[in-house]
């Protein structure tokens, strides 16, 4: 069983393109509702809450965590995987990922194992833009993960600090597109010299509105949408640890979990999913 977390339901379009692309796995989705938004809490809250509920979803049998926040990827993996899980339970026998690695990769050309610049992409000069939500631009993760190993590619951040917000609550067509625009002309005006080569969404909320970006961004920009990305990265990752993919069923489950209100959620869901099964209570 392979678990994936999000603070909220952004996790979703990750978790859609997984199941898509893995018929046959199993999968267990932990919302912690009780606890969102991650964006505002302190660096502590977010190790604390990311680490307990990927301790539930060890619990109820995933061997296999994803972590399908920004979020908690860039303030809480790192930790996890080097403080608790080697002197937890699940030492050497379970894993945690998170969504950055495969987006780094995919932006950079780059294996996450390669940490220092390799040729070509050492001389690689390019403009990646990173679009997100406060907490993950002030975490600074992309721009040192990309850094390291294309040090000479200029990374700019735009944080689109109302627009998750505004996805889930459904707003108008119109408002949303206002937001994408003012984000995107913001970035653009931070790199009127040399326009983004690439464009990193770094949030999973934005998928859903990724055609607004592709409308008011260059041409040749290339849009990096995570569910795409990670479930490429995933596909690797799997071909090399297929017991994480189950006994060979022809259709795996699918269970949706949340620690808030199931109904409420499920309504909210169908904004990134318009027929996912209902959540259950955590």
């Amino acid at each position: 069983m392979i678990g994936v977390f999000d603070s909220g339901l952004g996790g979703l379009t990750v978790l859609r393109a997984l199941v898509e692309r893995f018929k046959a796995a199993d999968f267990v989705y932990l919302a912690d509702h009780a606890h969102v938004p991650y964006g505002d809490r302190p660096s502590e809250d977010i190790v604390e809450y990311t680490r307990a509920c990927s301790e539930d979803l060890f619990e109820r049998g995933a061997k296999l965590v994803l972590l399908g926040c920004n979020t908690a990827t860039a303030v809480a993996l790192r930790r996890l995987q080097q403080e608790w899980l080697p002197t937890s339970p699940w030492a050497g026998s379970h894993n945690i990922l998170g969504i950055v690695a495969p987006t780094v990769e995919a932006a950079t050309q780059t294996p996450w194992a390669v940490t220092a610049p390799q040729y070509p992409q050492k001389y690689n000069t390019d403009t990646i833009a990173v679009f997100g939500t406060t907490r993950t631009v002030t975490a600074g993760v992309y721009p040192d993960e990309i850094g390291k190993r294309c040090p000479k590619v200029t990374v700019v951040q735009q944080i689109c600090s109302e627009l998750a917000g505004a996805i889930e609550l459904k707003r108008p067509e119109q408002e949303l597109d206002a937001l994408v625009r003012a984000g995107v002309d913001a970035l653009l005006g931070q790199t009127r010299q040399v326009p983004p080569h690439r464009a990193i969404l770094g949030c999973t909320h934005f998928p859903l509105v990724e055609h607004m970006f592709r409308k008011y961004l260059p041409p040749f920009t290339r849009i990096l949408s995570q569910p795409e990305v990670v479930a490429d990265s995933f596909e690797d990752y799997l071909a090399r640890h297929p017991s994480y993919l189950g006994n060979g069923k022809e259709r795996g489950t699918l269970t949706l979990l949340t620690t808030g209100d199931p109904a409420e959620v499920s309504e909210l869901a169908r904004v990134f999913w318009p027929d996912v099964p209902p959540f259950a209570k955590a």
